[in-house]
């Protein structure tokens, strides 16, 4: 058996006479430069190719929820026991509220910067565009609590909403670990065998992100590209400013505290962190990630509780969002926001932002409820931003689902779910790991289900080749 040293120098040349174009991330991009082009070109046309990308995200969506579901249950089986699984949720919970409020302080401390809104004309900005219907309804925190619990088992998959499939997902987890041993081996193998189905399925739903992307991008461009005013042109890239901060400022200090480098961790994802950026969704980045995690040297037990978990509680680029953007009503609208008032803004958003949809517009439904909950700031101020959303979404979704990448390594090294040998060498040349594993027809991410300091010194060695011999072949271009 080869030493995860020797797979990695094996796995230095990539395989021969592969073209750059037959990449999963660089059609993306020609996708993004093809769709721009159509959209400032042929903006009726643009307009209509909307339905590219809806479709596109309405079946990646259709998918994530299984995955999500059997991910976490098998996370939780995994463990082996209970006390196990909820150290990692619980630490996992306290980063992502930390990390959370960082962001929300972060976005208010540039809105008061940049003063964000002032000088716009309201008439001029809220008669270009229609404000939603999404404020509407009881959003309270009692209305959260009561939404994250389904009614039925069922209606959790088919209502969309990822708190609720989460919610399932753990109860059933735990009642698997108070099976006997020998019943919950057999029905964790059979949920490895459906969880692999269903994988396959996202895997031909990827090999449709180009097409989705272009048709997203093309509407985005022909739809408000022309006709933005200079406010919110400002806006939008003070808001990506602002996120840029975050990701490599927050977020590269706290990768820098557990240890790793966030450009090379970057690197290892830059193909899910594409899609993402073409589809404006975070979901279109699960099913990879949920891959290259565990592959990376994440047990099965963190990734199968951060990520799921991550995306309805750990939203960073929401928060900012929120924060940015509800000051811009405030400023449009000439509502004094003070210290006292900024600091309710936040205890509101600290619970609006929990459990919002990852899919493309759930942001924006999140900050219209939170808008509406602070009964001072007008509903009406909310289509100032809807038509230039979708430029902010991308950025949005980026930070989001990045963050939750970062939050996977960094409570995985917490509770020694992580072979730190293994991330630390994959890190070093993230291209010729990921070369490595698909010259290896690697797939099944597996990755140490328990302590690596625990583990035989021959099994740490075994484990990158057993994983590269096992993994199937999805999403990992």
């Amino acid at each position: 058996m080869r030493s995860q040293e020797q797979l990695l120098d094996s796995a230095s040349a990539r395989p021969p006479g592969k073209r750059w174009y037959r990449g999963l991330g660089a059609q993306v991009v020609l996708a993004m430069v093809l769709g721009i082009a159509v959209g400032f070109a042929f903006p009726d046309l643009g307009a209509d190719l909307k339905i590219l990308g809806d479709l596109f995200l309405a079946l990646v969506k259709a998918g994530v929820a299984p995955l999500v579901f059997f991910t976490i249950v098998m996370g939780i089986a995994s463990a082996g026991d209970l006390r196990k699984a909820s150290r990692v949720g619980f630490l996992a919970l306290v980063y992502f509220e930390v990390v959370s409020t960082l962001a929300l302080l972060l976005g208010l401390v540039a809105a008061n910067l940049f003063g964000v809104g002032k000088g716009v004309d309201v008439e001029d900005a809220t008669g270009s565009t229609e404000a939603p219907g999404a404020a509407e309804g009881d959003h309270g925190f009692t209305a959260f609590l009561r939404d994250i619990v389904p009614d039925n088992f069922v209606g959790a998959f088919s209502s969309g909403q990822l708190l609720q499939v989460v919610v399932l997902a753990v109860i059933f987890g735990i009642g698997l670990l108070a099976l006997e041993p020998h019943l919950r081996g057999r029905i964790n193998g059979g949920l490895e065998v459906v969880s692999e189905a269903f994988f396959g399925f996202v895997n031909i739903i990827m090999r449709l992100a180009p097409f989705g992307t272009f048709g997203a991008i093309a509407y985005a461009v022909a739809t408000s590209g022309g006709g933005m005013l200079l406010a919110l042109a400002e806006l939008v890239l003070q808001y990506w400013l602002v996120i840029a901060v975050f990701v490599f400022g927050v977020l590269g200090l706290v990768c820098l505290v557990a240890g790793f480098n966030i450009l090379r961790i970057l690197q290892y994802v830059r193909t899910e962190m594409t899609l993402v950026l073409g589809t404006a969704s975070s979901e279109a980045a699960l099913p990879g990630l949920l891959r290259k995690l565990p592959l990376i040297g994440c047990s099965r037990q963190s990734v199968g509780l951060v990520v799921p978990t991550g995306y309805a509680f750990n939203l960073d680029g929401t928060s900012i969002y929120m924060s940015i953007c509800t000051l811009f009503v405030a400023n449009v609208y000439g509502v004094p926001m003070g210290l006292p008032e900024q600091l309710g803004l936040l205890a509101i958003m600290l619970l609006t932002s929990k459990g919002a949809a990852t899919v493309s517009g759930g942001t924006f439904v999140v900050f219209a409820s939170t808008v509406a909950a602070t009964d001072n700031l007008p509903v009406e101020g909310i289509g100032v931003l809807f038509g230039v959303y979708r430029f902010m979404s991308m950025a949005t979704a980026f930070c989001n689902t990045f963050g939750n990448v970062v939050a996977t390594f960094v409570v995985a090294r917490w509770c020694g779910e992580m072979d730190v040998e293994k991330v630390r060498g994959a890190l070093a040349d993230p291209n010729a790991f990921l070369a490595r594993a698909e010259a290896e027809g690697s797939a099944e991410p597996t990755a140490p289900d328990q302590d690596p300091a625990d583990q035989d010194p021959a099994d740490r060695d075994a484990a990158p080749a057993e994983a590269a011999r096992t993994a199937p072949t999805t999403l990992r271009k």
